[in-house]
């Protein structure tokens, strides 16, 4: 019993941090990629999508734009960040007035806190 004590104080804080990590990964992944149809849903369409319209518009044409839309813009609709909660998008940002702001909340679900995620930082 003492010996799966020892083992799984060793395992459990490797395998989080591991798991934190892969965490952040796909939520800059997303972010990018979300970033990059956003980009183009603006090319087809002269605009990026509403607030109202929010992320559904690159999955689901928005009313008023059937025949511009060349969408989907992506694969699946996008939803949830790697913790569970929805990206926050805001057009126009405050962060890029020109354009838009998207940004997950991170592990602590706080905006403006250090683990914050979002298209104005991320880089690459």
């Amino acid at each position: 019993m003492v010996i799966i004590t020892i083992l799984a104080a060793i395992v459990v804080p490797t395998y989080m941090g591991k798991t934190k990590k892969a965490q952040i990964a796909a939520a800059k992944n997303d972010i990018s990629a979300t970033a990059t149809a956003l980009s183009t849903f603006e090319l087809d369409n002269g605009r990026f999508p509403t607030n109202d319209e929010g992320l559904a518009a690159l999955f689901n044409p928005p009313t008023g734009l059937t025949s511009t839309w060349d969408g989907p813009y992506v694969a699946k609709p996008v939803v949830n960040d790697p913790w569970g909660r929805p990206y926050i998008y805001r057009c126009p940002g405050s962060h890029n007035p020109r354009s838009f702001d998207l940004l997950s909340l991170g592990e602590d679900g706080q905006e403006g806190s250090s683990d914050d995620i979002d298209n104005w930082t991320v880089s690459g």
